[in-house]
């Protein structure tokens, strides 16, 4: 103040002294100034950090005399605010309007390194307040009592406690405290829930969707920040939150780079993104394409870190695919290959979607990772009905990105009769149907022949039809091509050949069950009549190759009206030979023809 009066003695008004830069404004003068007089001041975490840097600014140092202002607020601060969990928060809060002075005095460093041990105490040790601690009831004890002593009655602390304390600090604050935390080792999951958290209360955008955007530079702050402290570690937060704080990031125009960065952790947890997440509009063009280029983007990340991931651990991939093998355990890439058929069937509606982007979107995933293809099959009818203009040559080139083959019986019996597919594409629905309706029961004769014995009739009879999709393509005439009307009824004869397939299979199956039941009465007899034992066996034979028989006779593909009579003399014999040696159990038999 002396020095203040002299530089200032050659102004008019002498006797006022401007102080508009001092640290904790008014109230921190008015403390030092009764310091100054012998008044006793009472120190608080909520005035020792304006009160330090106030004594800071005014130089109250020991070279002007013993226990100055500079030696009581220190001390306060070491031996009292950073042993406090709470006063350690208090003061980082209240050093937000000291900036420069607080991280001058290493005020913001010191209270940050304080919480960050704390945070990182084992959480049985814990015998401090924090918010959402409720306070124990307070009773008058019983001498009876045994079990009335503190630590027994004290609830479990959860290892989230100090997740709603830090939360209120600004956002820089927040950061260091984290920085700090990261230090002591602290498990990366928690790390990332805190900032779940932090983001839940900061950031309302990233629940409410298409809501307006506040004070936007400061949430661009918040959501680099943010980005910036997420530990590297896969599964460190959730796909969720990564995706809606991309959203904020898209929205608000993040940097570039933190985009990048923050798309590529997207893509290493694709899997467990929800068709929710990923409808993500896109701000960057007038259209109203749920931003189709960033989940092209998403799914490229993902399949890289996928090869990395496999490329450096082989055994992983087998055992991924081992799993992929079930429905109940699929891999990460069935996983995403099924969010992608839905997304592709959600933004399929969109007029604005262009054929090229749905195509590439649908053929970015490899043919591995779908074993159906119900669900690319729903977005192409999608996109048919949304674009009901493309020519027959893009309809073509759109249905080109599905195999007929993969698809369920449900699916063929509706693509059978869309007539937004091309004419081409349905006959290699309907043929891909009648295909695996032979196949299922040829295979099914296979089993029923191999199981009597008859090897070689199972060798020779077993014949699948049309065993890839290449020879399905090549099969299909070019006739069927020039026209719907010209096409319509060989496509009706298809439809009128698989019934019949349909019905014949369901008829073999009863004359089948009824058969059965002829070779368990012969069993029953030949079991109960000692010396007629031979009789009941031949005539339990011959009911037997009578069955099989029928069965080759229909599997030969040209006896569906029962005229191949070479088939029926072939396997009549074998069936004969080796019948008459061998029972078949009842349920295994029923089993393998159903």
């Amino acid at each position: 103040m002396n020095r203040l009066i002299y530089e200032s003695r050659e102004a008019a008004e002498v006797n006022k002294v401007v102080l508009d830069d001092l640290p904790g404004g008014p109230d921190a003068f008015e403390l030092a100034a009764k310091f100054c007089y012998g008044i006793a001041v009472d120190l608080t975490a909520s005035n020792i950090s304006g009160l330090r840097c106030a004594a800071e600014y005014m130089e109250m140092t020991e070279d002007l005399e013993e226990g100055n202002l500079i030696f009581k607020t220190e001390a306060f601060l070491s031996y009292v605010v950073l042993s406090s969990w709470r006063d350690s928060i208090v003061v980082l809060k209240n050093c937000e309007k000291l900036s420069p002075w607080a991280e001058n005095l290493q005020i913001v460093r010191r209270c940050s390194e304080s919480i960050a041990w704390k945070a990182c105490a084992n959480p049985k040790g814990i015998r401090w307040a924090y918010t959402g601690k409720v306070p124990p009831k307070v009773s008058s004890p019983k001498w009876t009592d045994s079990s009335s002593s503190p630590s027994r009655n004290q609830q479990p602390v959860p290892p989230d406690w100090w997740f709603e304390d830090v939360s209120i600090l600004r956002t820089d604050h927040f950061v260091r405290v984290i920085t700090a935390i990261k230090v002591k080792g602290m498990r990366f999951e928690l790390i990332g829930a805190a900032i779940m958290h932090y983001a839940t209360k900061w950031l309302p955008g990233m629940i409410k969707d298409g809501g307006g955007i506040h004070e936007s530079k400061d949430q661009r702050m918040i959501v680099e920040s943010l980005i910036s402290i997420i530990p590297p570690q896969k599964d460190s937060v959730s796909c969720s939150f990564l995706l809606k704080l991309l959203r904020m990031a898209n929205m608000l125009r993040v940097a570039p780079a933190l985009v990048t960065e923050l798309e590529k952790r997207v893509g290493m947890q694709f899997e467990q993104a929800t068709l929710a997440d990923l409808l993500i509009p896109s701000y960057n063009n007038n259209n109203n394409v749920r931003g189709v280029d960033l989940v092209q983007r998403l799914l490229e990340h993902f399949l890289v870190q996928e090869q990395t991931a496999e490329s450096s651990s082989p055994s992983r991939q087998s055992f991924s695919e081992k799993r992929g093998g079930g429905n109940n355990h699929p891999s990460a890439k069935m996983r995403v290959a099924r969010l992608v058929d839905s997304y592709l069937t959600e933004v399929a509606r969109d007029r604005n979607l262009s054929l090229t982007k749905f195509q590439v979107l649908a053929e970015a995933l490899p043919e591995s990772a779908r074993t159906c293809d119900d669900g690319l099959y729903r977005a192409i009818d999608s996109y048919l009905k949304a674009h009901p203009t493309l020519s027959e040559h893009e309809r073509k080139r759109l249905c080109r990105v599905m195999d007929c083959q993969k698809l369920s019986i449900d699916a063929c019996m509706h693509a059978a009769q869309n007539e937004r597919l091309p004419l081409r594409i349905v006959v290699q629905v309907l043929f891909s149907e009648q295909v695996k309706i032979s196949n299922a029961i040829a295979h099914n004769n296979h089993s029923s022949l191999k199981e009597t014995g008859d090897s070689a009739a199972a060798a020779g009879f077993y014949q699948p039809m049309v065993p890839n999709r290449k020879t399905l393509l090549e099969g299909t005439p070019q006739s069927f091509q020039e026209g719907w009307s010209a096409a319509k009824k060989d496509i009706n004869t298809l439809k009128f050949e698989l019934e019949t397939v349909k019905a014949k299979y369901m008829e073999l199956q009863g004359e089948l069950e009824s058969l059965q039941r002829q070779f368990e009465k012969a069993t029953a007899a030949a079991g109960g009549g000692g010396g007629g034992g031979g009789g009941g066996k031949k005539h339990g034979s011959s009911a037997w190759a009578v069955g099989w028989r029928k069965l080759s006779m229909f599997g030969k593909g040209g006896g569906l009206d029962g005229s191949d009579h070479g088939g029926d003399h072939h396997h009549r014999g074998a069936g004969e030979g080796q019948g008459s040696s061998r029972k078949t159990p009842a349920r295994r038999w029923r089993n393998s023809i159903s």
